[in-house]
C-alpha cells in the first residue's frame, strides 16, 4: 500500500495559462517510457525505409553544400551583406561583428581583385522614388530609350 501512495503522489502543481496540472510520478514515468518508445520506433523506421549512412555520397554532399554556401557568402559579402545578417534580419549590425565583416569583405575583395564593388552606404539602402528618377534622368538618350522599351513594352 505504501508503494501505491508514493506512485500516486504529485510532485508539484503547475499553472499553464489558467490550466492547472498536477502530474504524478507514474505519469512522469509513463511519459518517459513513451518518449523512449517513440524515439526507438522512429530510429527503426529510419533504418528500415531510408538506410541513411555517412558513406562517400553523404560526405560528397556535405562538401558540395559547404562549397556552394561559401560561394553564395562570397557574393553576398561583395554586395555588402552576409547570410548571417540576412537570416537574422539585422538592420544595424553590432560594432564588433560589423568590423569583422568589413575586414572579411576587404580581404575577399583583395583576393578576388574586384574593382566594381557596391559602396557600403548604398548596399543597405532601398532606392526611393526620387533616387530612381534622378538616376533615370542622368542616363544617356540611348540608355533611357532602352529602359523605356524594357519597362513599357510587353
Amino acid at each position: 500500500m505504501k508503494l501505491w501512495e508514493i506512485i500516486n503522489k504529485s510532485f508539484g502543481s503547475y499553472n499553464i495559462k489558467g490550466l492547472y496540472i498536477e502530474p504524478t510520478y507514474w505519469q512522469a514515468g509513463a511519459i518517459i517510457i513513451l518518449i523512449f518508445f517513440l524515439l526507438f520506433t522512429l530510429a527503426r523506421l529510419r533504418f528500415l525505409y531510408v538506410h541513411w549512412s555517412l558513406g562517400h555520397h553523404a560526405l560528397a554532399m556535405f562538401f558540395w553544400g559547404f562549397l556552394l554556401a561559401l560561394i553564395i557568402e562570397g557574393f553576398l559579402i561583395i554586395g555588402g551583406r552576409t547570410m548571417l545578417t540576412e537570416v537574422i534580419g539585422w538592420k544595424n549590425v553590432p560594432k564588433p561583428i560589423g568590423t569583422a565583416l568589413d575586414a572579411g569583405r576587404a580581404k575577399l575583395v583583395d583576393v578576388l581583385g574586384v574593382t566594381d564593388e557596391i559602396p557600403q552606404s548604398k548596399a543597405g539602402q532601398k532606392p526611393s522614388y526620387q533616387s530612381v528618377v534622378s538616376d533615370f534622368q542622368s542616363l544617356s538618350p540611348e540608355d533611357s530609350d532602352m529602359v523605356k522599351s524594357f519597362i513599357c513594352q510587353p
